[in-house]
């Protein structure tokens, strides 16, 4: 017979199964799909190289702010203070910089506050119905934040080598 005390402990158990999952594969998890958003994104304002490693498309050169991306910044972003000259470059240049950090797990903490920040001025000042997408990426550069980025990065090496000086 199925009683309340019985679910209750079902359920209990099932919540001590979920808080075993260890905090390294989630957060490198989190760092690759929010990497990946960030990098790709920033793929699309640059020409001359391309790298994707889940479509397998490769193709090395001198990377270059395309024309379209400026114009992007022109017509459609729209940033009330900063010309988009200087705001295309500066956002190709951080989508393909701090998602590799993240990635590699290096200074992940401050790199996902900087892509939190860019996160902010998407969903502040060009894509404001676009919350949901914009909360998933909040919550996965929070969780970094907050977390760091696991065992399986620079930053965890760093620290036992600090820790290892003293």
């Amino acid at each position: 017979m199925i009683t309340t005390a019985s679910i209750a402990r079902l359920l209990r158990r099932a919540i001590g199964l979920f808080e075993r999952i260890p905090h390294s594969p989630v957060a490198l998890l989190a760092r690759f799909s929010i990497a990946a958003v960030f990098w790709n994104s920033g793929q699309t304002k640059i020409e001359g190289l391309a790298i994707n490693f889940v479509t397998g498309e490769f193709k090395l050169g001198w990377p270059r702010l395309s024309e379209s991306a400026l114009a992007l910044f022109q017509d459609e972003y729209k940033l009330p203070f900063i010309a988009p000259a200087l705001a295309a470059p500066m956002a190709a240049l951080a989508e393909h910089v701090l998602p590799l950090l993240i990635l590699l797990g290096l200074a992940t903490r401050f790199s996902a506050l900087a892509l939190l920040g860019m996160t902010a001025v998407i969903q502040l000042l060009v894509y404001p119905g676009a919350y949901a997408t914009h909360g998933t990426w909040a919550a996965l550069l929070l969780y970094l934040m907050a977390r760091g980025p696991g065992v399986p990065s620079i930053d965890h090496w760093l620290a036992g080598r600090s820790a290892s000086d003293r």
